[in-house]
């Protein structure tokens, strides 16, 4: 059981002891903090929040917003909804921050809250710091009783996030709608199932819903790798033109080609920043831990690639930094900026379905054309032994051929590929991937850190 505080949100796993797990009080506690911050800095605070449809998310919902009621702040209730639709609600609704209560792609038993600012955005590592610190303190101070918040609820916000994804000039919606695609999606019985749909339907594609009960029940693995989307494989082998696989808050994106191929998560940013420079051309971003891939599609149209530490707000804070016209992560999370600065799987769809209508092609000739690397990704678990920093140290000192970062973790770029170790910012892991041009290279370079891991341990 977990509970962890980083610049993904407050997030943990249902049950137990408070501190030790996302209970009640924790849940009040972090709101009430958070509240307490809005608070300092207007006289007429308005937080929004939402939810994916995981089975504790009506509970942790109504804590949250009786906790932020008796706090003096208007509530402005999404109900079920994705990530990006509360981001940009918190723009549409003029709020002065955002609740997400999602545990994103971990296992049903897990949950958070994911704190935005006015703009929509992750708040930021020194404004989680000072929550923290208030959430430590004995400082906050509940509204009297003719000073309450009040609650609304809003149910127009998915529409609103489509048509305003629609509107963008980049999004080919007459030639995607002369397409008549028939895409297959696995919305893992989460509000995939309540978004995606009115995109595909403004968009005229025909499509079929697998795991579309919106239960929280979740029907598999709700993380979109490969093993989990057999049936979402299986479907698109029989005729469809692209299958489509998120995750429960739909803020990451794994595609499957006509085939039944799994492309992935990392080719799904790669696939939408081919099709964005090829009409915008400019600077683009992922994280450490992404695929080369994008770097060299991006030097291909004469444009430049920056690397950011792993986690939405460092991506973002990078991407304003170079301007950049497209960005995310290689778990699928795409970012189109001048939508919203957020990881966003519509947003991606819109953008994938877009190339393949303008250029007539395929999602496996897309594929093919783009630069071919593997990646593999592993992971260690974190006990009261586990020494982090000595595991950098020792893995600098083995490396010292390698070139090497240490923004976040340690990752070594070496001839034949790269590896980067880290401390995952959603689990009590230590994440380590690598890429090589070989599935099985990208493989050895893993198992070869961890048997020197273990030898220093």
């Amino acid at each position: 059981m977990s509970l962890i505080i980083s610049v993904s949100g407050i997030r943990g796993t249902i049950g137990g002891l408070p501190g030790a797990n996302l209970t009640p009080p924790d849940i009040i506690r972090f709101s009430s903090a958070y509240a307490a911050l809005i608070k300092s800095g207007t006289d007429t605070p308005v937080i929004v929040i939402g939810r994916d449809a995981r089975i504790s998310g009506n509970m942790v919902s109504n804590l949250i917003s009786s906790t932020l009621i008796s706090m003096g702040i208007r509530v402005i209730d999404l109900g079920l909804s994705t990530t990006p639709t509360v981001e940009m609600a918190v723009c549409r609704h003029k709020a002065n921050g955002g609740i997400i209560i999602t545990a994103s792609h971990n296992p049903a038993n897990w949950n958070a809250l994911k704190l935005l600012n006015e703009k929509g955005e992750f708040i930021s590592a020194e404004t989680g710091q000072k929550l923290i610190e208030l959430a430590d303190s004995t400082l906050i101070s509940f509204s009297p009783y003719d000073r309450l918040g009040s609650l609304e609820n809003s149910v127009q916000d998915i529409n609103y996030h489509v048509n305003q994804l629609l509107s963008h000039p980049l999004i080919a919606v007459d030639r995607i709608r002369l397409s008549k695609f028939h895409v297959s999606v696995d919305c893992i019985n989460s509000t995939g199932a309540l978004a995606i749909p009115v995109l595909l339907d403004a968009l005229d594609c025909r499509y079929t819903l697998i795991n579309g009960e919106v239960t929280g029940k979740f029907s598999h693995n709700p993380e979109p790798l490969e093993e989990n989307l057999s049936d979402l494989i299986q479907s698109v082998s029989n005729g469809m033109n692209v299958g489509i696989a998120v995750d429960p808050d739909v803020d990451r994106l794994a595609l499957v080609d006509e085939r039944g191929r799994y492309i992935g998560e990392e080719y799904s940013l790669v696939c939408a920043a081919d099709y964005v420079l090829k009409n915008k051309p400019g600077n683009t971003v992922s994280n450490l831990s992404s695929s080369r891939a994008l770097a060299d599609i991006t030097k291909k149209y004469g444009c430049h690639y920056f690397a950011s530490k792993v986690g939405e707000v460092h991506v973002v804070e990078k991407m304003k930094e170079v301007n950049a016209v497209i960005g995310g992560e290689g778990n699928g999370g795409i970012i189109l900026p001048d939508l919203h600065y957020g990881r966003d799987a519509l947003a991606g769809i819109a953008l994938v379905l877009s190339h393949l209508a303008t250029g007539n092609k395929t999602l496996s000739s897309l594929r093919d054309d783009f630069p071919k690397y593997e990646m593999y990704k592993d992971k260690i678990e974190i006990t009261s032994d586990t020494d982090y920093d000595e595991i950098i140290h020792n893995i600098q000192q083995s490396y010292a051929d390698g070139k090497i970062n240490l923004t976040d973790g340690i990752k070594i770029d070496l001839e034949q590929g790269w590896l980067h170790l880290r401390k995952s910012n959603t689990e009590p892991i230590i994440r380590i991937y690598s890429e090589a041009s070989t599935a099985s290279d990208a493989k050895r370079l893993v198992m070869q850190l961890k048997e020197l891991i273990a030898k220093l341990n």
